[in-house]
């Protein structure tokens, strides 16, 4: 996948692309990533890339010029690509977004600044605005990681166990089960039996009844679109009579 980041700061990506699984990615040719200054796009002896927003107001706005123009050099780069805008008005970031960003071939993601974009360029260009919370950063650059990292991991080849990403919360709907390893003991607190014995099939089953019990624990929202399976109502079924009899 071919991946450029449009931003006024593009060292903040060198350490990124350095280290851990977006290594190992573009080592492997499964990551093509690139970034272009802003800046370099910006004309006069200043390189002004923002200025004050008609109407008035605080803050300032990016320019359309100098973001267009960069823009169409990552087009000459990669003509199809997505074009994405980070921003707090986008639509929220989930794995199902990852997923189909993960099937894309390349796509462009530019972060914004200061009070936010001229709305020109956002009309013309920009196939899908996305934000990864219901906050306010200083930038864009630490929404592209956040994205670049999710959809990497779902390129097939890029972890070393195809199943891990099969098996990550959220992929299947469900938060993921809870994890254990050595030592057996620690501070007086035993691994669950079931994850010692060896069968695989009780393994399992239990892996898929934590997963469900934790969702509904931690994140209740997640079930409420979910179409349960029979399992799954057993399950829940089996720990309200637990919690009724405790209640009695």
């Amino acid at each position: 996948m071919k991946v450029c980041i449009l931003t006024l700061f593009p060292e903040l990506f060198t350490p990124f692309w350095d280290h851990g699984i977006i290594r190992r990615a573009i080592q492997a040719e499964k990551l093509d990533p690139v970034t272009i200054n802003i800046r370099d796009h910006a004309e006069g002896r200043h390189r002004v890339t923002d200025d004050r927003p008609y109407g008035g107001g605080c803050g300032m706005v990016m320019k359309p010029e100098p973001l267009t123009a960069a823009l169409m050099e990552a087009k000459t780069r990669m003509p199809q690509a997505t074009v994405l805008l980070l921003s707090p008005q986008g639509r929220p970031f989930d794995q199902t977004l990852a997923e189909s960003l993960s099937a894309t071939e390349a796509m462009v993601m530019v972060c914004g600044r200061y009070e936010g974009v001229d709305e020109r360029f956002i009309d013309r260009h920009v196939d899908a605005e996305i934000s990864i919370g219901d906050f306010v950063l200083t930038g864009g650059e630490l929404g592209a990681m956040v994205i670049t990292d999710a959809v990497t991991r779902l390129i097939p080849g890029v972890l070393g166990n195809e199943d891990s990403a099969q098996s990550d919360t959220f992929s299947d709907g469900l938060v993921e089960y809870a994890h254990y390893t050595r030592p057996p003991v620690f501070d007086d607190q035993d691994v669950p039996d079931v994850l010692l014995s060896g069968n695989h099939q009780k393994i399992d089953r239990w892996r898929r009844e934590n997963a469900l019990i934790r969702t509904v624990l931690k994140r209740p929202d997640l079930l409420e679109q979910r179409a349960l399976s029979a399992e799954e109502r057993r399950t829940l079924e089996k720990w309200r009579r637990i919690i009724d009899g405790l209640l009695e």
